[in-house]
């Protein structure tokens, strides 16, 4: 009869197998929240930074979140309004506005994206006093926007918690932001 401590013994290539795709999954999963994470590429370079620093701010280029669900993004004549009448003085200066004569349609892509079944105005928040930044992070000292990391209803329920008493009750209302 067979030991049985001899049958149970796992082989080593079976061992290095498991090993080999544990390390596979743990790159392969590192590597998604890399990529996930990262600013799309863009139509062309956009340095926030640069435009915040003259005093530009987000709402004349994101105009549209006084009035509408979603910020907007610069159309192509937003940008020729201003880089249509200025000198450009450096290399990036000219790039962008040899783009925006060149193309008929500036079409950015999104970072900040609320899923489907999420109803988020910007109104509200800019009539409270929201700041930018309270959500978009830091963009002044971004290069390019960044894919924001509050895409859970916590991260919008801590904040609405720590609003006035008085308003707690309507800001955590379920149907305050699903319609």
């Amino acid at each position: 009869m067979p030991d049985s401590k001899s049958t149970r013994k796992i082989p080593r290539f079976i061992w290095v197998i498991g090993a080999v795709v544990v390390v596979v999954v743990v790159a392969a999963a590192i590597l998604g929240l890399v990529v996930t994470q990262a600013a799309p590429p863009q139509p062309m370079p956009y340095d926030h930074k640069a435009h915040v620093s003259i005093g530009i701010q987000c709402i004349f280029c994101h105009s549209a979140a006084t009035r509408s669900s979603s910020a907007g993004l610069p159309t192509r004549a937003k940008c020729l309004g201003c880089h249509g009448n200025m000198k450009n003085d450096t290399p990036e200066q000219k790039a962008t506005a040899d783009y925006l004569y060149k193309h008929e349609k500036l079409e950015w892509v999104p970072v900040a994206i609320m899923p489907d079944f999420v109803y988020f105005s910007h109104q509200p928040h800019i009539a409270a006093g929201v700041a930018c930044q309270t959500c978009h992070g830091d963009v002044a000292n971004m290069a390019a926007a960044e894919p924001q990391k509050y895409q859970n209803m916590g991260w919008c329920l801590n904040c609405h918690k720590t609003q006035a008493p008085e308003k707690v009750e309507k800001l955590t209302d379920c149907a305050t932001c699903h319609k």
